[in-house]
């Protein structure tokens, strides 16, 4: 019995490759994908949400006091710079039109008169005839009906624009609102519609900008001035809500004076052209810019990269065709790639597959490069 377990286990034994007068075969080396690390001159690229605004409004409010005549639009209608939107009753304003250019026509009679007395009086006092005292009443006379002309053209300027407040025309182009008030109700400084209603700008829309102090002062050539952004950021992209490009690019307009206290961010402020009326108010959408002047980095595919552990690793493939497992220091993603700021050099090739399967110092078959 111990006799027939011996030659069973011998058999065993002999059938092992050793037995057989061979070595096992060494297993054939992993082929894998490659690429090589490159060097590029890019703009770092950043998102954030937004809503928009309209650049500016304007608050139409009446000048004079008046029963209004007429309202001359249709309320949310589009009107343009210029359009005439009210009529005031100018019954009043136009009786004090008259009464002050009447007054303007007895004082321009009036000065007439002083100024003849005045040169009838200069002979006169050349051969004594009168005192030098008289003259000079005549004189002050003469000189006082010329300052009451001068005060009675300014009440018939002043009556005739006050005629001229009672047609109120729109400052701007824009979206008008609804009217306060309508035709029969008493409007003007004072009233209970002081103010008629506004004109929203649409042509324009303006969006926020909120970016990191840590992430403006990283990329802000002059860190000693907040004031003029112009030149930080560019290439200006507005992503809408439902992920669409806007198609017109926006530009820089200027930066708010304060930094916010509780996020830390420095607001600068961007303009997007609306020739259709395409985009409203408060419509919120994502944008996008490069920040920063242009920069030379090193970049690999994303999926070269292995993070386990908070510790991002690639495999560098040697210039012998071994593995080498190595730790580097990310920037940021750009498209499909990262921007590798420490651990590989210009030029070194990285696995971008199989990186479960690779060991240090495995000989690997380059099977493609990207």
């Amino acid at each position: 019995m111990q006799k027939l377990f011996f030659y069973l286990l011998l058999a065993l034994v002999c059938f092992q490759p050793s037995c057989q007068g061979g070595k096992s075969s060494p297993a054939a080396p992993l082929q894998i994908e490659v690429a090589t690390a490159r060097e590029d001159s890019i703009t770092m690229r950043y998102s954030f949400a937004t809503h928009l605004q309209y650049n500016y409004e304007v608050i139409i409010e009446p000048r004079v006091n008046g029963y209004l005549m007429r309202q001359h639009y249709a309320d949310g209608q589009k009107v343009r710079r210029g359009t005439l939107l009210y009529e005031i009753d100018a019954s009043l304003l136009r009786t004090s039109l008259l009464s002050a250019e009447a007054e303007l026509a007895s004082a321009i009679a009036e000065r007439e008169s002083a100024r003849s007395d005045y040169e009838r009086a200069i002979p006169l006092a050349r051969i004594e005839a009168i005192s030098s005292s008289q003259l000079d009443a005549y004189r002050a006379s003469a000189a006082s009906a010329d300052s009451r002309v001068k005060a009675a053209r300014e009440q018939v300027e002043s009556a005739r624009l006050q005629v001229g407040y009672t047609r109120i025309y729109a400052p701007i182009s824009g979206i008008i609102a609804h009217s306060n008030a309508h035709a029969g109700d008493y409007v003007g400084p004072g009233t209970q519609f002081s103010t008629l209603t506004t004109i929203v700008q649409t042509d324009t829309l303006t969006a926020d900008i909120a970016i990191p102090t840590s992430l403006y002062m990283r990329y802000k050539n002059d860190a000693s001035s907040t004031i003029d952004n112009s030149t930080l950021l560019s290439d200006i992209r507005l992503h809408l809500a439902n992920g669409e490009e806007y198609p017109y690019t926006g530009r820089y307009d200027y930066t708010r004076q304060s930094i916010s206290p509780t996020s830390g961010t420095i607001t600068i402020v961007v303009d997007f052209p609306n020739p259709d009326n395409r985009l409203k108010m408060g419509e919120y959408g994502q944008i996008e810019c490069g920040i920063g002047q242009r920069q030379r980095v090193l970049m690999v595919p994303q999926q070269a990269v292995s993070t386990q552990q908070e510790i991002h690793s690639v495999w560098v493939i040697r210039p012998d065709s071994t593995a080498e497992w190595r730790e580097v220091e990310l920037g940021e993603a750009v498209g499909g790639e990262w921007i590798i700021l420490k651990g590989i050099e210009r030029g070194e090739r990285v696995a971008v597959e199989g990186l479960q399967k690779l060991r240090n110092g495995e000989r690997v078959i380059p099977k493609t490069e990207k």
